[in-house]
């Protein structure tokens, strides 16, 4: 019989469980890249289990061999095609990501093994603790949630799933309901969990936990893809030390043709900066090892995908439930299992992919719940370090958290250890990436024009903005530290919208010479955000041998050939420090 490439994964995962003989597999042949054609399979009456470990062994490696040959839209984590009028605006506005091309991806879409080739020689223990994958959805699309149910069952060994999950958000998605069920009934290892109304991500979780029967909780997200051996290496870990928290590799799935990709840096460490904004930062020389397949320790996680050991959840407290609807809950976790007796490690031989939304395609209720949230963990766990935050967002000085007795009580009682512990022991290489006490800027305010006497002005604050010419605001009213006309040249060499106190996360960057002069997300990687404002007044920007330039007419600021003579190249900034521009420009010579 001839099978369709977009099934034949599921039926020979099926029909192997099923029980067939190693000689009855082996007569699957490829006729060509797009048939599959099997011969005279018969079911054996010995049971998968029953097999010995070579077979099962076999069994994942055909699997793997098979899914090599697998072609159409999205194999392989390809990007899909894409043309103008598959980028219509509804796909997004409901979702957040392209669902019209999602629906037309398999649900059983084969990936690409990125794993490190160290990976595929690791062996793990035969016996390894089980597992009840939990994830939790609001509105999410038919596709992508099908999708991530399917590739976890596809690509974990079964007995290492004990259940799956579906923790339902308060959905009014027609999609969700009925029509769910219906097509969760084949799959006896997942069962749905419906809350009576909408709760948020943390209490969503905390109820699919509460429910859960397997030894480990793993945590994902609706919208992912379980890749090749994803699971083993997490069950791993916890079986060696049940304190351990594991978290898989996040790898991007694109939100618009979703191709499947690394993370820009792949391995690095979980952190982020006093105002609480999640960052990830290189390994540091001291802890990286021969092989970069093995596990690294990792001071915070992402927060929607890993895996803890269910009792230790619970002794930990599970999350505080003073925490609402979602935010911060990953820096609770982090914090908490690192201060109070146990660790955290990112596995680098287990991967998943995730679609990182566009937007958020809908309303959270809650209004400042976020900001609430961020201040109960400082307050409960921050110690001294709070006031670091407090710094960069003052708006959280005098907001109430609500009670907190229980959350210190646990603390107590768990002998916690201070937050000054997880920064010198844990996070001691978090303060060269992001320091507690800013060090100082270089310039700051606004930056005018000698020649035309304008100012550099940014009017969206997001990735590709252009910065223009307009008119100065200075002395035409007060000006706050979020204008676009404020701007910092920070310790960091690169220059970014705010005071140095209050920035925004996104820096001028320029490709090459001629080229214009244009917002990106900043990395602090220096490269083309790298930028030397000398004694000619002039803003240099090393990588491309080239000087900020201006053109009044078009309100243009472009990248030219440095001429000294030039004043649409020369800039004055509100503030200087003379000191700290000395040290930058010494730099470069």
């Amino acid at each position: 019989m001839s099978i369709h490439p977009l099934s034949i994964h599921h039926l020979i995962l099926t029909r192997v469980m099923g029980g067939w003989s190693l000689s009855q597999l082996t007569q699957v042949k490829v006729m060509n890249p797009n048939v599959l054609l099997i011969h005279h399979l018969k079911p054996s009456t010995v049971s998968y289990n029953q097999r010995p470990q070579s077979f099962k062994w076999f069994v994942c490696f055909f699997l793997t061999c098979i899914c090599c040959f697998f072609e159409g839209n999205g194999e392989q984590g390809k990007p899909f095609p894409l043309t103008e009028i598959d980028r219509v605006d509804q796909a997004y506005r409901e979702n957040g990501f392209n669902i019209y091309i999602s629906d037309r991806i398999s649900l059983n879409r084969s990936l690409p093994d990125i794993r490190h080739e160290n990976c595929k020689h690791k062996l793990y223990a035969e016996k390894l603790p089980n597992t009840s994958v939990i994830i939790p959805f609001h509105n999410e699309g038919w596709s992508s949630l099908l999708r991530t149910v399917h590739s976890v069952l596809n690509r974990s060994p079964p007995q290492l799933i004990a259940e799956v999950i579906l923790v339902d958000d308060f959905s009014d998605k027609e999609h969700l309901k009925v029509a769910l069920e219906e097509y969760m009934m084949r799959m006896p290892k997942v069962r749905i969990l419906r809350t009576k109304k909408r709760e948020g991500l943390i209490r969503t979780r905390l109820l699919g936990a509460a429910s859960a029967k397997g030894e480990v909780i793993t945590f994902l997200d609706s919208h992912c893809e379980a890749n090749v051996n994803w699971l083993p290496p997490l069950m791993d870990r916890i079986a060696q030390n049940r304190k351990t928290i594991v978290c898989p590799m996040i790898d991007v799935i694109d939100h618009d043709n979703f191709g499947y990709d690394t993370q820009a840096g792949d391995a690095m460490r979980g952190a982020f900066d006093w105002e609480m904004y999640y960052k990830r930062i290189p390994i540091p020389s001291e802890m990286q090892r021969d092989d970069p397949s093995e596990p690294f320790e990792s001071p915070v996680m992402a927060g929607g995908l890993f895996a803890v050991d269910r009792k230790w959840f619970w002794e930990l407290g599970g999350y505080d439930t003073g925490l609402e609807i979602w935010g911060g809950e990953q820096y609770e976790i982090s914090f908490k299992v690192w201060m109070c007796g146990g660790r955290m490690e990112d596995i680098p031989c287990s991967r998943v992919g995730h679609i990182y939304r566009k937007y958020v395609p809908y309303k959270v209720p809650g209004g400042i719940s976020l900001a609430k949230n961020l201040k109960r963990v400082a307050e409960v766990w921050m110690d001294e370090y709070a006031e670091y935050v407090y710094q960069r967002r003052p708006e959280y000085r005098h907001l109430s958290a609500g009670d907190m007795t229980v959350q210190k009580e646990l603390r107590n009682r768990l002998n916690c250890k201070s937050f000054k512990w997880f920064m010198s022991e844990v996070a001691w290489d978090l303060p060269k990436h992001y320091p507690p006490v800013e060090p100082p800027a270089a310039a700051w305010g606004e930056i005018r024009n000698v020649g035309s006497g304008m100012c550099m002005e940014i009017k969206h604050f997001v990735s590709g903005s252009p910065i223009r010419l307009e008119s100065c605001v200075k002395g035409r009213g007060e000006v706050g530290w979020s204008h676009g006309q404020v701007l910092t040249l920070g310790w960091r060499e690169d220059i970014r919208v705010g005071d140095p106190m209050h920035t925004r996360k996104v820096c001028f960057d320029a490709v090459s010479h001629s080229s214009p002069v244009t917002l990106y997300d900043c990395h602090g990687m220096k490269g083309n955000q790298l930028w030397r404002y000398r004694k000619d007044k002039s803003l240099f920007h090393p990588v491309s041998n080239s000087c900020i330039d201006s053109s009044p007419s078009e309100r243009r600021v472009f990248m030219n050939t440095c001429d000294a003579a030039a004043l649409s190249q020369q800039w004055l900034f509100e503030r200087t420090n003379a000191t700290v521009l000395e040290r930058f420009n010494q730099r470069t010579n």
